[in-house]
């Protein structure tokens, strides 16, 4: 097996993964780069592979650092499945074409204000685009174990996070991958607290906060404390 990193390598967005085995490619994760102009401007770039020849993707979660390259792959030639959870999907159905839309408008601002040196100035994918990308979606329940390419198994674990996050566990030849995503906190008033895994023999952590620790903290005091303060300043408008 072949990992390479294509994203989330020196900065924190535009997660990808590229798995490649016995002449098969899975890609775990497509997101778009944000932030700073320099790397959005690495969302231009050609894939550095032919997503023509990519069996499937494996998609962690619905934010766009990690799903919204997911229509340009699908408009460079993607015809395989994105294998998600269920309520990723369904947040990806109004992430996705949200996204392409803003795109959309990017380009007719930057057109009619004259604020690019592109003539005329595209958007980087269409709402239609995005659209299309969705067909490919397949949903993959927590916990379901199924093949997504000769010799490689994937399996997703709750994670936290927002609905339908998920870790991603490969097996590949008898050995375990583990995508950690975006891990949760374990004590979220709304969400589910990370499922543990039991094995891996190798780990691939998300660390966006690198050494940074959580605050101890009451998080209903803190929010009782906004909804106070919001309320008393209704009171005296």
């Amino acid at each position: 097996m072949k990992l390479t990193f294509l994203g989330a390598a020196g900065t924190v967005t535009g997660s990808k993964y590229l798995i490649e085995h016995q002449g098969h490619r899975l890609l775990v994760d497509c997101g778009l780069f944000q932030g700073y102009k320099n790397l959005r401007l690495m969302n231009w770039e050609p894939f550095p592979f032919d997503p023509r020849k990519l069996d499937a993707v494996v998609l962690t979660h619905a934010h766009l650092d990690h799903s919204g390259a997911l229509p340009l792959l699908v408009k460079q030639g993607f015809r395989g499945p994105v294998l998600t959870t269920p309520a990723t999907i369904e947040l990806c159905r109004l992430l996705l074409p949200d996204s392409g839309h803003l795109q959309e408008e990017d380009a007719d601002y930057a057109n009619r204000h004259k604020t690019s040196k592109h003539k005329p100035a595209l958007p980087l994918y269409t709402q239609e685009d995005a659209e299309r990308a969705l067909h490919r979606f397949q949903p993959l329940p927590f916990g379901e174990q199924i093949d997504v390419m000769p010799g490689v198994a994937v399996r997703l674990q709750p994670a936290g996070h927002i609905l339908g996050a998920s870790s991603v566990v490969l097996t590949v030849g008898g050995s375990t991958v583990l995508f950690s995503g975006d891990l949760g906190r374990p004590d979220d008033l709304m969400m589910r607290e990370p499922a543990p895994i039991e094995h891996a023999d190798h780990i691939v952590v998300e660390s966006t906060y690198g050494d940074r620790l959580h605050e101890v903290n009451d998080s209903e005091d803190e929010l009782g404390e906004v909804i106070s303060r919001t309320a008393a300043r209704a009171v005296s408008s």
